[in-house]
């Protein structure tokens, strides 16, 4: 299924779309360095800077019809230079956050499965909702949660807070809600798959170590909403 919102004559052509892409990256990378050099030396800021702007990505990769190859490429090169990264200071402001964490790899991964997967299928909004789900949901969970959790509990001996893991719910279901609303409508299945798919997220986000959130949280996500959406019939 192409995008609902874009007609198939007014695809611009392949060129545009990787100049779109290649863009959208570098004006993300530039603000990250902007904000490490004259705002923050807290590397956890400029790596969620990066981790939710460059997961946006996916909606040019969906809007433009961007052929996989591109996707998928790009995503076996982000994580070779982000294997390189925890051997070499390729990337110290997004990896060196304080504790152990292929995060950043995994966040690679994903992307580039989801996107072989579904734009397969021809259902790239399952895609574009698991890499969304982890790019706002978890991004701003862990912003939220570090920054204002005064309430803490404990999962496998790490350390979550309540005012966390609730922004990672209601921001995945408002991404999960409006992703699909938009394809199937408005419909009740539509929110319950929804909600669904933000219990779950928000589950597998508690319950990670080694930044492996980054792959279970998006694939979980996407493929709970894919399935569940075959099962009633709206997908």
């Amino acid at each position: 299924m192409l995008n609902p919102f874009l007609d198939l004559e007014s695809i611009p052509p392949f060129w545009l779309q990787i100049a779109a892409v290649a863009i959208w990256v570098s004006l993300i990378l530039f603000v990250a360095w902007l904000v490490n050099r004259f705002a923050s030396k807290d590397p956890e800021i400029v790596r969620k800077i990066v981790h939710i702007g460059t997961g946006n990505v996916i909606l040019l990769a969906w809007w433009l019809d961007i052929p996989p190859i591109v996707g998928i490429t790009a995503s076996i090169l982000a994580s070779a230079v982000t294997l390189l990264s925890y051997r070499f200071p390729i990337l110290p402001g997004i990896n060196s956050v304080g504790r152990k964490s292929f995060g950043t790899f995994f966040y690679a991964v994903s992307i580039g499965v989801l996107i072989a997967w579904f734009w397969t299928l021809q259902k790239p909004q399952y895609a574009v909702l698991g890499i969304l789900v982890m790019t706002w949901g978890d991004g701003l969970a862990a912003l939220v949660g570090q920054r204002f959790g005064q309430n803490k509990y404990k999962v496998f001996g790490r350390q979550k807070s309540w005012e966390g893991s609730l922004t990672m719910s209601v921001v995945s279901f408002l991404i999960s809600s409006s992703i699909l609303v938009s394809v199937q409508g408005n419909l009740w299945q539509t929110w319950l798959i929804s909600l669904t798919v933000a219990l779950v997220a928000t589950g597998l986000e508690v319950v990670s170590f080694l930044g492996i959130d980054n792959l279970t949280v998006p694939l979980g996500s996407a493929v709970l909403a894919y399935v569940l959406s075959q099962l009633m019939g709206i997908g």
